[in-house]
């Protein structure tokens, strides 16, 4: 069976961290959760639901996602996973559809899996008007220059350990998600969208939630986007 590992960033999520982790399937080999410079309870809750605890004190979603790859790069061989799961740890997805996430990967030989974050089966109010008109035009940037069929930027989302390696990700912050996306596509990955549920998150959003954040995301996102449209 592939071993799958998991990786949460959080800042601050102690009222939802220990949800996300009990309703993540038993496919999974480890949960790791980072905590991104918290000042609550989220890693003493995140530890006592099983996970695997790593402390990032330099704020940024990348700076978190690439703490726990590091962790992930110096295990022995044989513990490394096949799949590597990114996932909110504000309980807005459903932990429960990493099931659907990684099965492209699992009976097709996907390369790259985005959970789609489809209107039909969004909660009302689970995204506001900024993240979608910036998902929107994000994508249909990306299709226009790359030809991409991809929907969403969504956090939910599963990718082969060796093809994650290759993208040699590099973001700090909110570029994260299109970043992966935009390198995935330059490699010419196979990849694909699954539609999933999607509800209002457990607390505030750090990006969405404040008008500079929504705005440093927005900025970070189409300059990568830009950036890779130069590149040849």
């Amino acid at each position: 069976m592939p071993k799958i590992k998991v990786i949460i960033p959080a800042y601050n999520e102690a009222d939802s961290i220990g949800f996300v982790i009990k309703d993540i399937p038993d496919i999974v080999n480890e949960i790791i959760v980072v905590s991104n410079h918290s000042n609550d309870d989220t890693e003493i809750n995140a530890k006592n639901a099983g996970a695997t605890v790593l402390i990032e004190n330099n704020r940024g979603y990348g700076y978190a996602c690439l703490k726990g790859m590091d962790y992930i790069a110096n295990l022995e061989k044989a513990e490394r996973p096949d799949i590597i799961v990114f996932l909110d740890g504000d309980y807005s997805d459903y932990p429960e559809e990493l099931t659907k996430i990684v099965a492209p990967i699992l009976n097709e030989n996907i390369d790259f899996v985005i959970g789609s974050r489809v209107k039909e089966l969004r909660e009302k109010g689970s995204m506001t008007i900024p993240q979608i008109f910036g998902n929107w035009l994000a994508t249909t940037l990306m299709s226009i220059l790359f030809r991409a069929k991809f929907t969403d930027l969504g956090p939910f989302r599963a990718i082969k350990y060796n093809k994650l390696l290759e993208l040699k990700m590099e973001d700090k912050t909110y570029g994260w998600t299109v970043e992966m996306q935009l390198k995935a596509l330059r490699k010419k990955f196979n990849y694909v969208e699954v539609p999933v549920n999607y509800r209002n998150r457990i607390g505030v959003s750090k990006v969405s939630g404040t008008v500079k954040g929504a705005i440093f995301a927005g900025v970070k996102i189409l300059g990568w986007i830009f950036k890779y449209s130069f590149k040849q």
